[in-house]
């Protein structure tokens, strides 16, 4: 009586690890279908708009904001320093 009940138990095991495997492989499957890696750039880039959302869109350039004159992107002019010969 023990040899079949311990027959009955690596059956059993075996059923199970097969299950097993055949989960992992499923899940595996779905992870490649379903993978983030290989996009282009344009796909990955995320963009602010004016109110601080995140967009897949980029912001329209062209809009004035408030509150900022024509300023000039350009740096000070800085005076000449050093020594006379």
């Amino acid at each position: 009586m023990a040899r079949s009940q311990q027959s009955f138990l690596k059956k059993e095991k075996e059923k199970q690890k097969k299950q097993h495997r055949q989960h992992k492989a499923e899940k595996m499957q779905e992870r490649k279908a379903n993978a983030e890696k290989g996009k282009s750039l344009d796909e990955m880039l995320a963009y602010l708009d004016e109110n601080g959302n995140l967009s897949s869109t980029p912001p329209n350039l062209t809009k004035k904001i408030p509150g900022q004159e024509d300023k000039q992107d350009s740096a000070p002019k800085q005076m000449e320093t050093g020594t006379k010969r």
